[in-house]
C-alpha cells in the first residue's frame, strides 16, 4: 500500500544560503526503521524533481529518531539572490511530507497504520 510520509512524521526545515535543510521525525519511535528504509536521498531527489538541481544528502539520528536532509542548490541561489518569490527553504518540510512511501500491507497493521 501507498502511505504519505504525513501519516509517520513530522518536519522542520529551514536554509542556508542555495541549501534547504528538511529535518524529518518519526512519530513513533517503531516508525523509524520504516523511515530510514524508504526515505531515501533517491526517492527525496526524485520527490522534488527540478526544484533540487544539487546533491541529496541524509543524516541519521537515531537517537531522536529522524532524519535530517540537505538540499543542495534548491533555493535559486538563496534569499539575497534569487528572483523566487520565497527563496526560504522553510516550505520544503511541508513538501516533503506530501511524498508517498510503499510498504506491505502486513507491515502497515503491525505498525497500526490499517
Amino acid at each position: 500500500m501507498k502511505i504519505e510520509l504525513l501519516k509517520l512524521a513530522h518536519a522542520r526545515s529551514g536554509d542556508k544560503g542555495d541549501t534547504a535543510n528538511v529535518g524529518v521525525i518519526a512519530l513513533r519511535d517503531e516508525f523509524y526503521p520504516l523511515l530510514v528504509r524508504e526515505v531515501t536521498t533517491e526517492r527525496v531527489k526524485a520527490h522534488f524533481g527540478a526544484m533540487v538541481k544539487g546533491a541529496v544528502e541524509r543524516f541519521e539520528l537515531p537517537n531522536l529518531k529522524a532524519l535530517n536532509f540537505l538540499l543542495h542548490e534548491s533555493l535559486g541561489g538563496g534569499g539575497t539572490l534569487s528572483l523566487m518569490t520565497d527563496a526560504q527553504g522553510k516550505t520544503f518540510s511541508t513538501a516533503l511530507l506530501r511524498m508517498h512511501i510503499e510498504i506491505a500491507d502486513d507491515e502497515a497493521k503491525n505498525l497500526g497504520l490499517i
